[in-house]
């Protein structure tokens, strides 16, 4: 981390958390961070679902909402980016304060509650965005909707001429009833009308998955069905969690889904339990807790073909991503891995 960096992180942690995060986005935009370019390497090269990755360490949704800083995040060193969530229409989502940092945890707990710009004001940015590397899309719901399960295919109609990818998030805890979309019969309705509007695209997307780190195994089994049965890409593994066991913030608390190191325990455990239910035959994306080299490496071994990171930035800065890149190329060539793909899963059994 440079000192720029690290006198802007102190200075940003001065301040409301999500002020401080629209500060560091407006940074990002004004070119006043400092940004490695590309990470990659012949080791770190893979593909995703059709997709090709100069490495595998993506954004995770929820940094850029709205798809404001694209040029920026293509130059800080991830593979790929996915933004969002969108919805149909703008909405403010939930009252603040609604993002809270819990640094004794190196966690968060956040309530936005799907705010964004809606699906147009996205897709526009989208459309407007630098060729690189693949980004891809959040597909969300609007809190009063009359039919949740549509709205994510009208976001994707919108928006997915302009992505690479593309998400159904039925897994934030922050609107309520969402995550029921989760379960067997409503995924399966909800994912056919997703597929459908991928259909009608100029050019067919991969669409993935994304779910909560808390279901059981029955639901997990589920959800591993409709997701081979579907035609589904892939599956994130995972998003925030409502469980608070083990932390000592004050603020555990609160309400909302708590992301960070708390969460890599949990979500590597489903995630390992996926590659298992998939028997390998869907790319997996571990998403959780990740702060450093080894942490991507361990959700690689554990099952997944790529992964993504947020949370651990609020502490340790952008130039993160850049530093796990490059720590995951060091681990794979000491353990005598020619790509990403010859280590995925090796390491699966601890985690189950």
């Amino acid at each position: 981390m440079s000192l720029i960096e690290r006198a802007g992180l102190a200075a940003l942690r001065r301040l409301d958390p999500e002020t401080a995060h629209g500060l560091a986005l407006r940074a990002l935009r004004a070119g006043l961070v400092p940004l490695p370019g590309p990470v990659t390497s012949p080791r770190l090269r893979t593909a995703l679902a059709g997709l090709d990755l100069p490495n595998p360490v993506g954004l995770a949704a929820g940094f850029d909402k709205n798809a404001e800083a694209l040029a920026a995040l293509m130059r800080a060193g991830f593979g790929f980016l996915e933004v969002g969530a969108a919805t149909p229409r703008p909405q403010p989502g939930n009252p603040r304060p609604r993002l809270f940092r819990l640094p004794e945890d190196a966690a968060a707990i956040n309530r936005f509650g799907f705010n964004n710009d809606g699906a147009a004001a996205i897709a526009a940015r989208l459309a407007a965005r630098p060729r690189g590397i693949p980004v891809g899309l959040n597909l969300g719901a609007n809190k009063d909707s009359p039919d949740r399960a549509a709205d994510f295919a009208r976001v994707l109609a919108t928006c997915g001429p302009h992505v690479d990818f593309a998400t159904v998030n039925v897994s934030s805890p922050n609107t309520e009833r969402l995550r029921e979309l989760q379960g067997r019969a409503a995924l399966s309705a909800l994912v056919a009308g997703v597929m459908e509007a991928r259909a009608a695209l100029p050019r067919p997307i991969p669409v993935f998955l994304k779910i909560a780190p808390d279901l059981s195994e029955e639901e997990l089994a589920g959800v591993a069905e409709v997701a081979l049965d579907s035609g589904l890409s892939g599956i994130i593994a995972t998003n925030t969690t409502l469980a608070r066991e083990g932390l000592r913030s004050t603020l555990r608390g609160e309400a909302g889904g708590l992301s960070g190191a708390p969460l890599f325990e949990r979500s590597t455990r489903v995630l390992a339990r996926l590659s298992v239910l998939t028997e390998g035959r869907l790319p997996l994306i571990g998403v959780g807790g990740i702060g450093s080299a080894e942490d991507a490496y361990e959700k690689i071994r554990a099952g997944a073909s790529a992964v993504q990171l947020y949370t651990a930035m609020v502490y340790r800065g952008i130039s993160l991503a850049a530093g796990i890149a490059r720590g995951l190329d060091a681990l794979l060539a000491r353990d005598g891995f020619a790509g990403v793909a010859g280590a995925v899963g090796s390491g699966r059994g601890r985690w189950l």
